[in-house]
């Protein structure tokens, strides 16, 4: 660990801790029994299958690419008429999960109540933050995400399922580094998305949101350990989640704002290129944590109001929720950085991003 962090207070390391560990989202039943196996995909783009399971509806294949050191998930959920339908084309939405999450793990029942689009949830990586690093060379092995994600997913998917392969036919959210990744990409690849949801994302890299940019540094140098347990929705021991421990400066490079030399950081960060979003539909939903500075949302909360303040100056329309704590916005939300409030933010923008399908 470096002198950076080692110098940080128990408190404060438990917030940023905190602030890195996204809740996994509870597993909810399947709605429906479905028989048949998955489809046979064709590799391509770099992307080789090594395995798959699930339903020919809701399903799983793991590939490996050059691009991303390891095997990565990819979970696909077709609409219920897909195989009805063999003239049909589907937009789609590239569903990013949090830190540090699996797309195995995306089980929220709104994203596959869609009859009308196909969700696909690539992996991410428990810290991969949805970007290409700065540093290849670490004990992590190749960390392309974006690339994997942008170059590689998105061809492969258009290749083998029958999608409205354009821009008017993507969309791009999720939740918590998810949110962070969503922005990101819509921000730098507009061509390939109309619509963009950060679902407590932190959406502010800046100087501004320091916090923000020490719970990065604690995820690639594995600085939460044993806090990951205190944090975590079922007290487990997720110390192993971050390994193995990285510099501080594998991902946008040197985080301390001295001399610009924290330069690709403000490149990365939302909030300061959020006019980059023109003619994209955008959507944000935040809780406020309860005020606590020690729960993540706290910090999210104002992360988000940052980029919100973005939008408020550039006169860009947007659509923007901040329940507070919870109350009214379903009965599983209380605010904080959990699966119980991102559940009712996709049941609220699910239906939303349909209705914006199907009139672009």
């Amino acid at each position: 660990m470096s002198s950076f962090l080692s110098g940080r207070s128990l408190r404060a390391w438990a917030a940023v801790a905190a602030v890195v560990v996204a809740l996994l989202a509870p597993s909810a039943p399947p709605a429906h029994a479905d028989p048949q196996p998955p489809p046979v995909l064709t590799d391509g783009h770099g992307l080789t299958q090594v395995g798959e399971t699930g339903t020919s509806t809701n399903f799983v294949i793991t590939v490996t690419t050059a691009q991303v050191a390891k095997q990565h998930p990819i979970k696909i959920i077709l609409p219920r008429d897909y195989w009805a339908e063999p003239t049909k084309r589907y937009p789609v939405l590239y569903f990013l999960h949090g830190s540090p999450d699996s797309p195995v793990n995306q089980t929220y029942p709104a994203l596959s109540s869609s009859t009308s689009m196909i969700t696909v949830i690539p992996d991410g990586g428990p810290r991969g933050w949805y970007a290409n690093w700065r540093d290849q060379n670490t004990a992590a092995g190749a960390q392309n995400w974006e690339t994997f994600h942008l170059n590689q997913v998105i061809p492969f998917i258009d290749d083998n399922l029958r999608t409205v392969a354009t821009k008017r036919g993507r969309a791009v959210a999720g939740i918590s580094m998810g949110g962070l990744g969503a922005m990101r990409y819509a921000q730098r690849h507009p061509e390939l998305f109309s619509q963009v949801a950060s679902l407590s994302g932190g959406l502010d890299l800046s100087a501004a949101s320091m916090d923000l940019r020490l719970a990065i540094v604690a995820s690639l140098t594995n600085a939460p350990g044993g806090f990951c347990g205190a944090f975590s929705s079922t007290g487990g021991d997720c110390t192993g989640s971050y390994t193995p421990a990285v510099s501080s400066d594998a991902l946008f490079g040197s985080p301390y704002p001295v001399l610009n030399i924290d330069r690709l950081w403000n490149e990365a960060d939302p909030a300061s290129h959020m006019a980059r979003l023109a003619g994209i539909g955008i959507s944000i939903y935040t809780g406020s944590g309860g005020g606590n500075p020690l729960a993540p949302e706290f910090w999210i909360e104002g992360a988000n109001k940052h980029a919100r303040d973005s939008l408020n100056a550039l006169g860009m329309s947007y659509y923007y929720v901040g329940y507070g704590d919870g109350a009214g916005w379903g009965t599983q939300c209380d605010g904080g950085h959990n699966a119980g409030c991102w559940g009712q933010d996709l049941v609220d923008y699910i239906p939303r991003l349909e209705r914006a399908f199907s009139t672009t």
